[in-house]
C-alpha cells in the first residue's frame, strides 16, 4: 500500500433512548503500510503483515523464503514481486533477494508452470486448467528443493502468492506443503451501491471511495489498496455504481474515469463492471424510447458497448436492475425481462461481456405473496436467456433479512445460470455498529439443500454450476466499504468482506475455518485469543436474529432506513412495504402462512423441502413464523407457549450481546488499544439497541397476545408509545429509492 493522505471522517451515532443524532468530526492521519501505519489502526485489513514471533518457525521461513525467483516485468509480475518484498521483509525481518540468473539458489520459486525448469516441473503436479488456478508445492526430490508457487496464468500466480503469505501469517509449516486451488465460480465480485455524488445507498462506513470529481487525473492511493485487498481473497470483479443506476456513468466524460480505474485494477486481476440504466438510450442517447425490441435502441446499446470496450478491453459487462421498485425496464414497453436481458447480452457478446440481470422484482400490482413474485416472473423463461446472461438472485425470497430460507429459484432453473447475491453491508443488521459475522449466514444459505436432484443438491452446487452443468457461474456481494479509516466502519466488518471473497472462491468453506483465518491474519496466532474471539464471531449472527427477528419473524424494521424496530408500521403506500404485512399479528396469533392454506409459497420448492417446512412436526423453530401463522399459546418443543418463547428468544439475544462484551473485555490486555476501544464502544451500542428491539417488539406484540411477559424476560425500560415516537430522519444510508 502506498502513499500518505489525510481526510476528515464524519461518523454518526444514534441513541435509541434519546433519539438524538450525534455528529462527530475528526481529523485522522491516513497512513499506508509502507508509511508504517500504527499497529491496530485497521487500515491494513487482513494484510497487516506482523513479524513472525515463533523463533523456530521464523528461522525455517528465513532459510526457505529469502532467495526468490519470481517473474519480471510490469503489470501482475510487478505486483507479485512487490507483495513478496513487502510481506516477507515485514514478517521475516530481513529483505528478500530476487534471483535473476542462478535459479538453483532460490528457495522460493514463483513462476508459470510452463516456464519452470524441467528439473522442477517433473517433480510438481500441474495445476488444474485455468488462468486463475495455482499450486503451492514443496519439492521433495533432487538437490534443489524449493517451495514452488506455480500457475497457468498471471492471475493464478498472484492468488498463489497471497495464499502463501496467508500461510505465513497463520504460522503454518512449509516442510511438506502441497496444495492445489481452483476457483469454484467464474465471477466473484463486489457490488458497490455507490452514487456519483459519493453517497452510498445502504452504506454505513462513510462515503464512496470513488472520487469521480478528481478522476481520471488524480489516482487516490486507496484505489490500489482496494484492488490489492480484493485480489488477496480472490475477488476478480467490481461493479462501481449503484443498481439504482445513473445513465451518466455511460457518457464519455465518465467512461474516461472508469478507464482510469480499470487500468489500475488490471494487474490485480480485477475487472470493472457497470450498472446499466435501462432508459439510458433516452436520457443520454436522445432516443424517444428504450423499447428493447426497437431497432434504434438495439443499435444504440451495441454502439455503446463498442465504445466502452474500445476504452476498457477487459470490461466485464453490465449489472441491471429493471422494473423493480420504480426502476425503468422492458415491462414499461410491454416486453419481458427475457427481452431486455437478451438485447443487452447481444450488445456485449462480441466482446466477451456478460449481463447480470437482477431477479429482485416485486410489484404493488401483484396481490400474491411478495416471496413468490421473482420465481413467478423468471422461472417460465428457464433456458431462453442468452448464454452470457446470469440471473442475480438474492439469497432469500424477501430482502437480505437476518434469517431467510433459501430463495426457491435456486434449483428451479436448470438451464439458466443463477448468480448468488449476498449483502455484506448490514442494511437489516444494525448497520456498521453491530458485530454480526455474516459468513455464518452465507454458509447457512449455501449449504441449504434444494433437493432438486435428490438429497445433497445444495445451493452451493447450483451456484458453482456443478448441479446442472452450467458453464457460467458467479457470486456477488453488496459492498460494505467506504471512506472510514478502517474501510468497513466496524473492525469486525472486515471479516465479512474477507469471508465473502473466500466463499466466492470456494462456496463449501466453513464459516469457522474462515473466522480462524481472518483472526490469525488480523489479530494473533495465540490460541488464547483466537478461541474466544472465534466463538464470539460464530455466535454473533444467531444473537442478532434472536434480538431482532426470532422464530422466523422478518421485515419488521422501521420505515425506509431500516434502523431499529417498526413492527407497528402500517401506513406505507404499498402493502408489502409495511411490517404488518409480514408478521400478521392478531388476537389469534402471529406469522405468515405460506403453506397450501395460505399463500402456498412452499409449492415453489421441491416437494421434499415443501413437506419439511410445511409440517409443524419437522419445520425448524427458527422458520416457524416464516411459514406458519400460529396461536400465541402454540406449544414449542420445550413445552412453553409460542408467546413465552418469543420473549425468551428476545431476551436470549440481549444476553448473548452481554456475553460478547465480557469476552471482549477479558482480552483487553491482548488487543491493540485502538481496536479495543472502538469495538468496546460499538458493543455498548449493540447492547442498547438489542434491548430496544426486545422491548419495542414485545410491547407491541403484547397488544395482540394480551399476555404477561415470561419471567425470564427483563421488564421493558420504556412504554410502547415512547418507542413508537422515535424518529431517525438522518439515519446513514437512507435514500428516496429502494434496493
Amino acid at each position: 500500500m502506498v502513499g500518505f493522505f489525510r481526510r476528515i471522517r464524519l461518523t454518526a451515532s444514534f441513541c435509541p433512548i434519546s433519539g438524538l443524532l450525534v455528529l462527530i468530526f475528526t481529523l485522522i492521519p491516513f497512513t499506508s503500510v509502507t508509511a508504517q501505519a500504527g499497529p491496530g489502526d485497521g487500515y491494513d485489513l487482513w494484510l497487516d503483515y506482523q513479524p513472525v514471533s515463533d523463533t523456530a518457525l521464523l528461522l525455517d521461513y528465513q532459510q526457505q523464503l529469502l532467495r526468490i525467483q519470481a517473474p519480471e516485468g510490469d503489470g501482475t509480475p510487478r505486483v507479485i514481486r512487490e507483495e513478496l518484498q513487502q510481506g516477507l521483509s515485514t514478517m521475516l525481518g530481513r529483505e528478500p533477494v530476487f534471483e535473476t540468473r542462478d535459479a538453483s539458489r532460490a528457495g522460493l520459486v514463483v513462476m508459470p508452470y510452463e516456464a519452470l525448469p524441467e528439473s522442477l516441473r517433473k517433480n510438481i503436479p500441474a495445476p488444474e486448467a485455468g488462468i486463475e488456478t495455482y499450486r503451492i508445492h514443496r519439492v521433495q526430490k533432487g538437490k534443489h528443493r524449493p517451495l514452488v508457487v506455480t500457475a497457468h496464468g498471471d492471475s493464478g500466480l498472484l492468488y498463489g502468492t497471497f495464499h502463501l503469505l496467508r500461510l505465513l501469517q497463520m504460522h503454518q509449516p512449509l516442510a511438506r506443503l502441497d496444495l492445489s486451488e481452483a476457483p469454484r465460480t467464474d465471477i466473484r465480485m463486489l457490488n458497490h451501491w455507490d452514487n456519483l455524488d459519493r453517497t452510498i445507498e445502504r452504506g454505513y462506513s462513510g462515503f464512496s471511495i470513488w472520487n469521480w470529481q478528481t478522476l481520471p487525473d488524480y489516482i487516490d492511493p486507496r484505489y490500489m489498496d482496494y484492488a490489492r485487498a480484493n485480489a488477496s481473497v480472490g475477488i476478480n470483479g467490481t461493479a462501481l455504481t449503484s443498481v439504482n443506476a445513473n445513465a451518466l456513468i455511460l457518457t464519455p466524460h465518465y467512461l474516461e474515469k472508469v478507464k482510469a480505474l480499470a487500468d489500475l485494477f488490471r494487474p490485480y486481476g480485477l475487472k470493472v463492471y457497470l450498472t446499466a440504466r435501462f432508459s439510458a438510450p433516452m436520457e443520454i442517447g436522445g432516443l424517444s424510447t428504450a423499447d428493447p425490441l426497437d431497432p434504434g435502441v438495439i443499435a444504440w446499446w451495441r454502439q455503446k458497448a463498442d465504445e466502452i470496450y474500445a476504452m476498457v478491453p477487459d470490461f466485464g459487462g453490465f449489472l441491471v436492475k429493471a422494473n423493480s421498485e420504480g426502476q425503468p425496464g422492458p415491462q414499461n414497453y410491454g416486453r419481458t425481462h427475457l427481452d431486455g436481458a437478451n438485447m443487452l447480452a447481444d450488445a456485449v457478446a462480441p466482446h466477451g461481456g456478460v449481463i447480470m440481470w437482477r431477479a429482485f422484482v416485486y410489484s404493488e400490482h401483484d396481490p400474491t405473496d411478495r416471496a413468490k413474485q421473482a420465481y413467478s416472473e423468471f422461472v417460465p423463461y428457464d433456458g431462453k436467456f442468452r448464454d452470457n446472461v446470469l440471473l442475480q438472485v438474492k439469497n432469500g425470497p424477501i430482502d437480505f433479512q437476518p434469517r431467510e430460507p433459501f430463495h426457491p429459484m435456486f434449483g428451479a432453473m436448470e438451464h439458466t445460470p443463477l448468480m448468488m447475491e449476498f449483502q455484506i453491508t448490514k442494511e437489516y443488521l444494525g448497520f456498521a455498529t453491530h458485530l454480526v459475522y455474516l459468513p455464518k449466514l452465507f454458509e447457512e444459505t449455501l449449504q441449504s439443500d434444494t433437493y432438486r436432484k435428490g438429497k445433497g443438491s445444495t445451493v452451493s452446487k447450483v451456484v458453482d454450476g456443478s448441479l446442472f452443468g452450467n458453464r457460467l457461474t458467479g457470486m456477488a456481494g453488496v459492498s460494505n466499504i467506504g471512506t472510514d479509516y478502517n474501510w468497513t466502519g466496524h473492525l469486525f466488518g472486515q471479516a465479512d468482506w474477507y469471508g465473502f471473497g473466500r466463499l466466492a472462491w470456494d462456496p463449501d468453506l466453513s464459516s469457522e475455518t474462515i473466522a480462524g483465518e481472518w483472526l490469525r491474519c488480523t489479530f494473533s496466532n495465540d490460541p488464547g485469543v483466537i478461541a474466544p474471539l472465534k466463538a464470539m464471531m460464530l455466535e454473533s449472527r444467531e444473537a442478532v436474529v434472536n434480538y431482532m427477528n426470532p422464530l422466523g419473524l422478518h421485515h419488521i424494521f422501521d420505515t425506509g432506513h431500516h434502523y431499529g424496530p417498526g413492527p407497528w408500521v402500517d401506513n406505507l403506500s404499498r402493502p408489502e412495504w409495511n411490517p404488518v404485512y409480514y408478521h400478521q399479528a392478531d388476537a389469534e396469533g402471529i406469522g405468515f402462512d405460506r403453506t397450501a392454506t395460505g399463500s402456498d409459497a412452499l409449492s415453489q420448492y421441491a416437494p421434499e423441502v415443501a413437506r419439511y417446512f410445511g409440517n409443524l412436526e419437522t419445520c425448524p423453530e427458527e422458520y416457524l413464523l416464516w411459514f406458519h401463522h400460529l396461536p400465541w399459546d402454540y406449544p414449542l418443543k420445550n413445552g412453553r407457549t409460542l408467546w413465552d418463547n418469543l420473549g425468551m428468544k428476545y431476551q436470549q439475544g440481549v444476553d448473548q450481546v452481554r456475553e460478547m462484551i465480557l469476552t471482549w473485555e477479558s482480552l483487553e490486555s491482548q488487543i491493540p488499544p485502538e481496536r479495543y476501544r472502538q469495538v468496546h464502544m460499538l458493543l455498548g451500542i449493540q447492547l442498547k439497541e438489542a434491548q430496544w428491539w426486545r422491548d419495542a417488539c414485545m410491547l407491541y406484540f403484547q397488544t395482540f397476545s394480551g399476555r404477561e411477559f415470561p419471567p425470564e424476560m427483563e421488564p421493558p425500560q420504556h412504554t410502547l408509545e415512547y418507542y413508537k415516537s422515535l424518529k431517525f430522519p438522518y439515519a446513514p444510508g437512507i435514500r428516496p429509492r429502494w434496493n
